[in-house]
């Protein structure tokens, strides 16, 4: 038996191959399909099963692509229904594969589909279990995507409680917990960092199987969840109804673009997406360009910030675009329209930039004094540690939305937790006409330590 872990950290989501007698079974894939290709290779192992824990939210799975190219059968759970073939498991329905088998566990609370897969041993052992979004190390699934006219957050949590009782809880102690997903993601509230963890471990330590009522985990587990992310309706759609090869679309989007052929796309609403680092961008940008740096969960911001349904131009650096296109499609953004590397081009070209000037810490005290106000974009929770005396607070993924709590005639300084978000919160302001902005260095952390304006920290 061999089980490899396939983390994609800028997903902060885990797939998973599992082999035995030179038959595999792969878990929740990625659109990449390269990683799986290789294994599968290197392993000398055919592909047999591509399970599926249940329509994906917050990136595009690769189960169709990797079906094409091994013939290997997709798995769904009970209640997924599809535009394409797959087989769709009963409860504790099992799949052998070499000397092993796995046995589906539906597990709904997350969403109606929602599986758990448990592998068995050769000796017919409980070893390790695949949760899905159904258990996370520290932490459940949001219980809040799969809300229909007929069903509430709260139908779906109390189902996600009967769930993890009647069904995980009670699987031995030794058994293995793999998740899909680790901190960062969206698909829970506060998971951990921890990549595995094991059943009787997470009964003593996850805030959710703690002993209580139905009527108390609803309210817990309800209670600070964060607005879902603009595309994960989008992802959702995909991963039900289908899409195009991951290759395909970034051939399509592999074009090189003309200042001119870039101003021309923009007058018909195209997006420019500069994907730089905040201290290269705040330098020099295209006029109304929102910035989002391809770093950590680059794919994932855009995913908040940005509509799936836009047509997009990206500015990256040199050799970087098939990178950026490539983790743009993992989460379902395919309309890009093309590139350019850097903006030395459209300056050469005679065109003007725009820039965002940023301060360090130590200068908001004589900004203050001049009654310039001040904005953190850091999400609620963040607030708990502290933050700035009499600052305006929007969480950057809502700003767009909320420019009416702001006066676009007065001057902002806006922090975020380390630099980051504020830069994106920066140029969707600038983008929509605020001029009298300035960017704050290194966020709250940087501010925090700074024993000069310790007394504006509340």
């Amino acid at each position: 038996m061999y089980i490899k872990q396939i983390y994609t950290s800028c997903l902060a989501e885990a797939s998973y191959y599992v082999d035995s007698n030179n038959e595999a079974i792969i878990i929740d894939p990625i659109r990449d399909t390269e990683p799986y290709i290789n294994l599968l290779r290197e392993r000398k192992a055919k592909l047999k099963y591509i399970f599926e824990t249940h329509f994906h939210a917050d990136f595009v799975s690769g189960h169709l692509e990797l079906s094409r190219l091994t013939g290997a059968k997709i798995i769904f759970g009970p209640n997924a229904n599809t535009s394409y073939d797959i087989i769709t498991a009963k409860d504790r329905q099992e799949f052998p594969f070499g000397f092993l088998k796995i046995r589906a566990l539906h597990t709904p609370g997350h969403t109606l589909e929602s599986t758990c897969y448990l592998l068995i041993s050769k000796e017919n052992n409980k070893e390790a279990v695949f949760t899905g979004d159904t258990l996370f190390i520290g932490d459940v699934g949001r219980p809040d995507l799969a809300v229909s006219n007929i069903m509430n957050s709260s139908d779906l949590a109390g189902m996600l409680y009967d769930s993890l009782r009647n069904t995980l809880m009670q699987l031995p102690n030794h058994v293995i917990v793999y998740p899909a997903h680790g901190a960062g993601s969206s698909c829970g509230k506060n998971i951990s960092s921890e990549k595995r963890s094991t059943i009787g471990l997470q009964k003593e330590f996850n805030y959710a199987l703690q002993a209580m009522s139905k009527k108390e985990f609803i309210q817990v587990v309800l209670d600070g969840i964060s607005l879902a992310p603009k595309y994960f309706k989008h992802d959702v759609m995909l991963n039900r109804e289908g899409y195009k090869s991951a290759l395909k679309i970034i051939s399509k989007s592999l074009k090189n673009l003309t200042p001119s052929e870039i101003e021309d796309e923009m007058a018909k609403g195209t997006v420019v997406l500069d994907v730089r680092m905040p201290k290269h961008f705040e330098r020099g940008f295209i006029p109304t360009s929102i910035n989002i740096g391809k770093t950590g969960m680059f794919a994932p911001w855009v995913g908040t910030i940005m509509s799936p349904n836009s047509n997009m131009i990206i500015i990256c650096n040199p050799n970087e675009e098939k990178e950026v296109i490539s983790r743009l499609a993992r989460v379902g953004y395919e309309k890009i329209i093309g590139f350019m590397c850097g903006v030395d081009e459209w300056k050469n070209d005679k065109r003007s930039l725009d820039n965002i000037t940023s301060i360090s810490p130590k200068e908001i005290l004589s900004h203050i004094k001049n009654s310039i106000k001040i904005l953190d974009v850091r999400g609620q929770d963040e607030l708990k540690s502290g933050f700035v005396k009499n600052s305006i607070h929007i969480p950057v993924q809502e700003l767009e939305n909320s420019l009416n709590e702001i006066e676009i005639s007065e001057n902002y300084l806006v922090y975020c937790g380390s630099g980051y978000r504020s830069m994106i919160a920066c140029s969707i302001l600038k983008s929509k006409g605020f001029n009298n902005i300035k960017n704050i260095y290194g966020g709250f952390s940087s501010i925090s330590q700074d024993i000069d304006i310790s007394s504006l920290i509340i």
